[in-house]
């Protein structure tokens, strides 16, 4: 087998407040995001990274100055690297900041491997994330000459590795939940999507509702009252719902507290430091909920690394994922029964 490169995927982000324009115009300059032709979707790419810009930035500054997003990514390729044994290397490429794709192909092909993996980290596949990060690589992989024999994991949606780590940072906080007058409720949110991109046959929505399945079936606590929702809504599109914010008035309205669980983020980032952390408890403050708790990500879990390893050893060849890609049929290894 050889040496093995895995490269592992996420969107990135701003690694300073500087970068955050730049980084913005790298995500809305995607067709994957802006689906219009170049000579319409980079000058409105260059109109809503200037205009989000200050928005964007605050959110960064509230982090101290840029996105960890990369360093969390970065700790989770070494903990799976421990895993896997000597013969891997994990290396990390981001979508829309630094490490790119291309600084990442160099790297593999200066390392000698004789295969790669590609792991992107989004739980649930959809063109605008998996879809989109493979095809970077492959773009940069062709660029840098680097014509080594390629496997992907798809999507790892009803993975019962990836369930069961959820489920177990779940547990606890659902019961530190239960001192309070009435039952928690669980809120199991995901990054939102355009309505018409789910529409249009993505199976992104589908296959969070899986996993929001799954994790409940996982618990095994009859009578949890729980619902599935969705955050980061952006732009005048009309977005998957419901919302997560319209979820937290509807708890305070009802007076019962929340427990709030990301379900499609496997690493803390703005969206779930500052979104969930402070945003939306402050929201949930002034809406009337009686407690507000958060479960951490997956992050370096020993048993979500386990069940990234086991997704690496069994990643199917890249005819396959390209099967995904295209007619958005989930991998069969990357699933597992509810």
């Amino acid at each position: 087998m050889g040496r093995v490169a895995v490269v592992l995927m996420n969107l990135g982000g701003p690694d300073r407040l500087e970068a955050v324009q730049p980084f913005l115009f790298n995500l809305f300059s995607d067709p994957a995001i802006l689906r219009l032709p170049a000579p319409f979707r980079l000058p409105l790419a260059h109109i809503i990274s200037r205009r989000r810009a200050p928005i964007a930035r605050e959110i960064y500054r509230r982090l101290g100055g840029g996105s960890p997003l990369v360093a969390n990514t970065e700790a989770q390729a070494r903990a799976l690297e421990a895993v896997l044994g000597p013969q891997y290397r994990c290396f990390v490429a981001m979508r829309y900041w630094h490490p790119t794709s291309e600084a990442t192909a160099a790297e593999v092909a200066d390392w000698g491997a004789d295969q790669i993996i590609c792991l992107p980290l989004y739980p649930q596949f959809s063109t605008t994330t998996t879809a989109s990060s493979l095809a970077a690589w492959r773009a940069a992989t062709a660029k840098q000459g680097l014509d080594r024999p390629l496997r992907s994991v798809c999507c790892f949606h009803s993975d019962n590795g990836f369930v069961e780590a959820l489920a177990g940072l779940i547990r606890p906080v659902l019961d530190l939940a239960v001192d309070h007058r009435r039952p928690p409720r669980l809120l199991l949110t995901a990054h939102g999507l355009p309505k018409r991109i789910v529409m249009s046959g993505d199976p992104y929505q589908n296959q969070v509702e899986t996993t929001a399945a799954s994790v409940i079936a996982a618990l095994n606590r009859p009578g949890l009252d729980w619902t599935t929702c969705y955050q980061s809504r952006v732009g005048p599109l009309e977005w998957i719902s419901p919302s997560t914010d319209s979820e937290i008035r509807r708890a305070g309205k009802d007076e019962t507290p929340v427990v709030i669980a990301p379900i499609s983020f496997v690493s803390e980032h703005s969206e779930t430091l500052v979104e969930l952390d402070i945003d939306y408890r402050d929201l949930a403050a002034v809406s009337g909920v009686p407690a507000y708790h958060r479960v951490p990500t997956v992050g370096t879990e020993p048993g979500f690394i386990r069940s990234l390893a086991a997704l690496v050893l069994r990643a199917p060849a890249e005819d396959r994922v390209g099967s995904c890609a295209s007619g958005f049929t989930p991998c069969a290894l990357s699933e597992a029964a509810i």
